[in-house]
């Protein structure tokens, strides 16, 4: 069913609801819980766990998948029913598995084209018009920085801290609650205004550890208990890089626990590349990490213990590996990037 993905929307739910879908598995970001939101429309009684890209490779969550589980936002899995995604690595030519891979600017924007075909989704549409952006690095940088609603949420959503509240979101938004009425929730107001404490957090650790290399903005967020994305780093620095690098995890961090392990995310500066980046993102995320992947414009990796050559070395990584990568990266970055 590889060619699955070139099905009519019509097709493909009914697909879906021969499945009898009794899990959905799916990222802990916006798109990942809009994705959830809608497919519960469609299939309210499915249980929803929230997952990661890593983890999903490296069988972390494999407890969790069979023919009735759905995948959304996340790596194509064997043993699932079906997988709805859009990130650029994760196309899968050939599979048993119901295929609803697109090229679409969120894996919402699928399941919304999807489940639409039989439900009345017309209350998401703006929603999904928002997640499309910020997922896919079409907002601007006044929209980023504004307290638009869906900016704000997006901002504060943290499912490794807590996953309950992720799923009373994806529930509420799938039962028609408005996203000012979600903020107002006070398990989510609390999320909100610990980020806008953590904020004054975040701008010290740019401030302290950015430095840019031929217009690459490197970050360092490891061990420091916090993380950010791309936005946030490219929003700070403006038109002087091209994409950034954050690093983030911890030195023994495990991908089934709250604390992740040492890895690193790339960014495109969309705000100054609004159709795309200069370099492929990916050869980076892809170097030394084979579950390392994503979007050309946004993807990411595990750190990798590496020698002074480049080579992976058969060892647990550790924070005294991090420069190593960075520097082979930056040799990636420098041979694919134009001259200035």
């Amino acid at each position: 069913m590889g060619g699955a993905n070139h099905i009519t929307d019509e097709d493909a739910l009914i697909y879906l609801q021969k499945l009898q879908p009794s899990r959905i598995v799916t990222d802990g970001d916006l798109d990942g819980i809009a994705s959830a939101a809608i497919l519960l429309r469609a299939f309210p009684d499915a249980e929803v766990v929230f997952a990661h890209p890593t983890g999903i490779l490296s069988g972390v969550f494999d407890k969790f998948i069979d023919k009735s589980t759905i995948i959304c936002d996340l790596p194509f899995h064997p043993q699932a029913g079906a997988v709805i995604d859009h990130h650029l690595t994760n196309q899968i030519s050939e599979s048993d598995v119901l295929n609803l891979w697109r090229p679409t600017m969120s894996a919402a924007r699928i399941t919304h084209s999807v489940v639409k075909t039989q439900h009345n989704l017309n209350d998401l549409d703006d929603f999904i018009d928002w997640v499309d952006r910020l997922d896919g690095g079409g907002i601007s940088k006044e929209d980023y920085l504004s307290n638009h609603p869906i900016v704000i949420l997006s901002r504060s959503i943290d499912v490794n801290e807590s996953p309950s509240i992720a799923l009373w979101i994806a529930k509420s938004i799938s039962n028609g609650t408005r996203i000012d009425e979600i903020l107002r929730n006070s398990s989510v107001d609390k999320l909100v205004q610990k980020r806008i404490h953590e904020s004054a957090v975040i701008d010290e650790i740019i401030t302290r550890t950015l430095r840019i290399e031929n217009r690459l903005a490197i970050v360092r967020f490891d061990d420091t208990g916090t993380r950010t994305g791309g936005y946030r780093i490219t929003a700070f620095v403006g038109d002087e890089c091209d994409a950034c690098m954050i690093i983030h995890g911890e030195e023994g961090g495990s991908l089934s626990g709250n604390n992740l392990p040492l890895g690193a995310s790339f960014y495109t500066n969309s705000f100054l590349h609004e159709d795309g980046g200069l370099v492929d993102l990916t050869l980076l995320a892809t170097a030394f990490d084979e579950d390392g992947g994503g979007h050309s414009n946004a993807c990411g990796c595990r750190i990798k213990p590496l020698d002074k050559f480049g080579n992976i070395e058969d060892r647990e990584p550790t924070t005294s590996d991090i420069e190593e990568n960075i520097s082979q990266w930056l040799n990636i970055w420098n041979t694919n990037h134009p001259s200035y």
